[in-house]
């Protein structure tokens, strides 16, 4: 299992007046309605057969899953002082201060970078031939660059101007001043992203490349806008065998032998697993749903390593060969389980079994789709600099112009004007 890497920076004290103008910064950013509270990030479905067809009458744009840390990325900018600050913001909506950054303007790289808020994936890159570890930060989407909310725009828009107005004058600056990247918490990259039919890319090109771990893939809407929680129009898919579902395990330990009141902590334990509900009255609401099967020899590990498995979110995933959940790590990077319906949907997209050669089976179709809405699109009117038509001139509306200095008169000196006869000989 890929180890999850410590998020760097300070943290900013929660409910510190420094946090909650955070919190209030990112939500009018995000123009979610001062819902401070809200953790902004868009969170992917699950993937079915059902989305087979929808790959097929949507353009989609697809890359590899990694496995991370999912983070914001939060760059402000003072308008009276010019100085610019960068923040992390986790899924459980804390803030990190970071330093050792810049991020020049694209117009004027020696003006900072404004209003910046991007959406990402940390992860630890390990050199097959050095073993030499890097922290990376993935980026992938934006929500707002440069103070401009570019939430409501289709992904390549978005894409577009990720890399144009964050990346390439970062990329630049680090080429010019290459001693910069020494004081950086860790390397920045905009990840790879290719058309959903060429899935065949992502396994055969980028997945090898990856030196950090791969955790499946990402489909994502090409013409959707970026929608805070969970959006269907982004789908994470996973080979069946490694669907994975978050539970919170809840350890319950039977009686002591000679007092039933009291629980006898030397016994194996059963291992509960509790779907989230949701929030009522602000306390999160969890339902038992399964139990997660834990051997014997696991449990004597368990107890060595001193570790608490009590009321933390673990990610679990299937195992046929023991018909029950396996427990696979910790994920004390979410705040809770995964919501009841997404267990739901997570249990039939592992019953469905979309496989890999599946995916790789449809990739024809899907392109042929792509196309022909190419070609039924519109096409663009002619510019006005390049060459009209006789027959779009008869068509075209004549201008009301405003005569700035009287009417237009006859000159006696135009070549045009005066008397029909001039010296015997018609004009």
């Amino acid at each position: 299992m890929t180890r999850v890497p410590d998020l760097p920076g300070e943290i900013v004290q929660p409910d510190s007046p420094q946090h909650q103008w955070l919190k209030h910064l990112v939500a009018n950013l995000c123009q979610l309605n001062h819902d401070t509270n809200k953790f902004p990030g868009a969170q992917p479905v699950s993937f079915g057969t059902r989305d087979l067809l929808k790959l097929e009458s949507q353009d989609f744009w697809v890359c590899e899953k990694s496995d991370g840390i999912r983070v914001l990325f939060l760059v402000n900018v003072d308008m009276q002082t010019q100085d610019q600050s960068v923040y992390l913001i986790d899924r459980h909506n804390t803030y990190r201060s970071l330093t050792g950054l810049f991020f020049p303007h694209h117009e004027n790289p020696l003006h900072p970078l404004r209003d910046t808020l991007l959406d990402g994936e940390l992860v630890i890159d390990v050199d097959p031939h050095t073993n030499k570890e890097t922290l990376r930060f993935l980026v992938f989407d934006c929500l707002v660059v440069d103070g401009q909310n570019v939430m409501s725009r289709p992904l390549d828009k978005r894409y577009g101007r990720l890399t144009a107005w964050f990346y390439k004058p970062y990329a630049k600056m680090l080429q010019e001043y290459p001693q910069m990247a020494g004081s950086a918490p860790f390397e920045i990259k905009v990840k790879e992203i290719r058309s959903s039919y060429n899935v065949d890319q992502v396994f055969s090109l980028d997945i090898p490349a990856l030196q950090h771990g791969n955790d499946g893939l990402i489909y994502t809407c090409v013409n959707a806008p970026y929608t805070p929680g969970t959006d269907s129009n982004i789908m994470k898919w996973k080979p069946p065998s490694e669907n994975s579902i978050d539970f919170k395990l809840v350890l319950r330990f039977p009686p002591l032998p000679n007092n039933p009141k009291e629980p006898d902590f030397r016994a194996k334990p059963v291992f509960l697993l509790e779907a989230w509900c949701g929030d009522k009255h602000g306390v999160s609401q969890y339902d038992q749903y399964d139990e997660l099967y834990v051997e014997d020899d696991e449990w004597e590990k368990m107890k060595q390593s001193g570790e608490q498995y009590d009321d933390r979110i673990v990610e679990v995933h299937w195992d046929p060969t023991v018909m029950h959940w396996r427990m696979m790590r910790f994920r004390d990077d979410k705040p809770h389980g995964n919501y009841i319906n997404t267990v739901e949907n997570i249990i039939q997209s592992i019953a469905e079994g979309v496989d890999k050669d599946l995916l790789l089976s449809r990739s024809n179709q899907i392109r042929a789709a792509w196309k022909t809405r190419q070609a039924q699109q519109p096409q663009a009117p002619p510019s006005a600099s390049g060459p009209i038509s006789a027959g779009q001139r008869a068509h075209q509306p004549i201008p009301k112009v405003e005569y700035r200095y009287g009417p237009i008169a006859s000159s006696p000196w135009s070549k045009v004007a005066g008397p029909a006869i001039l010296h015997g000989f018609h004009r």
